[in-house]
């Protein structure tokens, strides 16, 4: 066991675990937030995606002691009111089915317009790949994306 000391959602938490326990765990059962989901265990599915630095990250297999003075952010700390575009753009549009994945999600979601503000089909294809929706959103998370980005950014100019 030691204490590790964690940013989490811009909070500072000190855990006393396991150091190879996954980040996941120390986020759900030690620390009390729940947005973030268990989903295969073997970074496949991506349910469990959270920021560590501003990158995405699957929480279920990284060890929480190798984000000891990282800044992670959670589901929870994307906003306080659930006003993040991407969060409207998910609501605005029916993203979810059972829901279980949007989590990771819009985790990833975010994280791909912190680095492309106005992604195209092929390059939202490419970062989403990396999360599982066995409803198969995948349509309609494509279409929020581009919503979000339209709020964040206001509408694509208009090609002649």
């Amino acid at each position: 066991m030691a204490n590790i000391n964690l940013d989490i959602n811009n909070r500072k938490y000190s855990v006393d675990v396991d150091p190879q326990m996954p980040l996941l765990w120390a986020i759900r059962d030690f620390v009390g937030l729940k947005g973030t989901k268990f989903g295969c265990g073997i970074s496949q599915c991506g349910a469990c995606t959270v920021h560590l630095d501003g990158n995405p990250i699957r929480s279920c297999s990284f060890p929480v002691s190798a984000a000891a003075g990282k800044k992670i952010t959670t589901i929870e700390g994307i906003s306080e009111n659930i006003d993040h575009p991407v969060q409207k753009a998910w609501i605005e549009l029916q993203v979810p089915q059972c829901g279980y994945c949007q989590s990771g999600q819009i985790m990833s979601a975010v994280a791909l317009l912190k680095r492309t503000p106005r992604p195209t089909d092929a390059q939202i294809d490419t970062a989403m790949q990396i999360n599982i929706c066995r409803c198969g959103t995948y349509p309609r998370i494509r279409k929020a994306i581009h919503r979000a980005a339209e709020l964040m950014q206001g509408p694509a100019p208009k090609s002649n």
